[in-house]
C-alpha cells in the first residue's frame, strides 16, 4: 500500500514575499527550518496558506527546488493542483524529480457540478501521465474554497484503482464525521486540517493533522500530539487556534511568524489578501512557547 512516512504534526507552512511580489527564499526557508526544528514532523509547502495558486508555475517550482535543495525532502508535501492537468502533471513531476516525500493535488476547481466519475478521469490521467515520476498524491479535500468535494465514494475508488500512487488525504471541510469516514479506507492516511482533532486521532484514525496555525503553534500542539488525551493541552490548543482563526488565517500567520522572527518583512501578502490592519494585530494571540 502507498505510504510517505508522513506523520503526526504537518505545518501548512506560508511562502513569504518579496516587495516584488516573488517568493521570498531566504525566508521561506528561515521559517521552515525554524517549524522543522519547534515539533513539526513535516511541513506542507506551497498549499493553501502557501497562497500557491496566487504563484505562477514557475515560482512554485523556484520554492520547490529550494525547499527540497535545502531540507530535508522525506519530510516535506508539496501542493501540485492547479485547474488544468497539464500543469498539475508537470508540477506533480517535478516534485518528485526533486524529492519530495508527496503531492498535495486538490481537484480542478474551475468548473462546478462535475461529477465524481469526471473527477476521477482526471485524476486517472494524472496518475498516468506520472507513470515515470510517480510521486505519492494526497487528495486536498477544501470545498469552501474549491466547491467541488471529493466524496467518500470517489476516495476510495481511487484508492482502489492506484493503491501504490493515492497515499491519503488532508480534509480541510471541516466535517469530523467525513474525515473519520475517510480514515477507515484501508491503507488510507488522513489529515484534518485542524489540531484540535489530534484528541480523536487514536479513535478516529488519523495519521496527525496538517494545519496553518501549527505554523505558528508547533511546539504546543507537539505536546499534544505526545499526549492527545491531555485535557488542559487540548483546550489551549483549541483556544489558541481559534484566536488565531477570528482574523484573516493567512495574514494572521504571517503576523505571527514575523513575530517570532521580529522580522516585519513576513508580513508581505500577495493580492487578494490584505496584511491585517493594527487592530487586528493586537487583537492576535500572544506567542509565548517559540
Amino acid at each position: 500500500m502507498a505510504s510517505s512516512g508522513l506523520r503526526g504534526v504537518i505545518a501548512a507552512v506560508p511562502t513569504p514575499i518579496t516587495a516584488e511580489g516573488e517568493p521570498d527564499i531566504g525566508r521561506f526557508l528561515h521559517h521552515a527550518r525554524w517549524a522543522l526544528a519547534n515539533g513539526c514532523d513535516a511541513l506542507n509547502v506551497l498549499g493553501t496558506t502557501g497562497e500557491a495558486n496566487s504563484l505562477s508555475a514557475d515560482q512554485r517550482k523556484a520554492v520547490m527546488y529550494a525547499a527540497a535543495a535545502e531540507l530535508d525532502a522525506s519530510r516535506l508535501m508539496v501542493g501540485t493542483g492547479t485547474p488544468d492537468l497539464a500543469t498539475t502533471i508537470a508540477l506533480t513531476k517535478y516534485a518528485y524529480d526533486v524529492g519530495f516525500a508527496a503531492a498535495l493535488v486538490l481537484p480542478p476547481y474551475y468548473y462546478k457540478g462535475v461529477s465524481d466519475d469526471g473527477l476521477f478521469v482526471w485524476f486517472e490521467r494524472l496518475i498516468l501521465a506520472t507513470r515515470d515520476a510517480p510521486a505519492l498524491v494526497y487528495l486536498y479535500n477544501f470545498p469552501q474554497l474549491t466547491g467541488v468535494p471529493f466524496s467518500f465514494e470517489l476516495a476510495r475508488r481511487l484508492k482502489a484503482a492506484f493503491p501504490e500512487r493515492i497515499a491519503g488525504a488532508k480534509d480541510s471541510s471541516g466535517n469530523l464525521s467525513n474525515t473519520s469516514r475517510l480514515a477507515g479506507i484501508v491503507g488510507f492516511d488522513v489529515f484534518p486540517s485542524s489540531e484540535t482533532a489530534i484528541s480523536k486521532a487514536d479513535a478516529d484514525g488519523y495519521a496527525g493533522c496538517i494545519s496553518a496555525t501549527v505554523s505558528v503553534t508547533a511546539p504546543l500542539v507537539a505536546q499534544l500530539w505526545a499526549a492527545p488525551h491531555n485535557s488542559v493541552l487540548a483546550a489551549r490548543v483549541a483556544e489558541t487556534r481559534s484566536a488565531i482563526a477570528a482574523h484573516p488565517l493567512i495574514p494572521a500567520v504571517k503576523c505571527l511568524v514575523a513575530r517570532i522572527h521580529e522580522d516585519p518583512e513576513f508580513e508581505r501578502v500577495l493580492p487578494p489578501h490584505l496584511p491585517l490592519t493594527e487592530a487586528q494585530k493586537t487583537a492576535l494571540p500572544a506567542i509565548g512557547w517559540h
